[in-house]
């Protein structure tokens, strides 16, 4: 199942599954087919990224 914000409007969004063997981050209007697919590793440290301010712009 993908998940997407409340924010998103018209199908133009960023979705999350997580599946058995990680997490798949899908652009919703090609698909829940299509996308990335990050380990659970790779993605706890994505999480631990944002959380910490990584990614906040200047």
């Amino acid at each position: 199942m993908v998940r997407t914000s409340s924010f998103c409007s018209e199908g133009s969004c960023v979705g999350v599954a997580l599946e058995p063997d990680g997490v798949r981050v899908v652009d919703t209007k090609l698909g829940d087919s299509s996308g990335l697919r990050f380990t659970p590793a790779e993605w706890a440290a994505f999480v631990a990224g944002v959380k910490a301010g990584e990614f906040d712009l200047p």
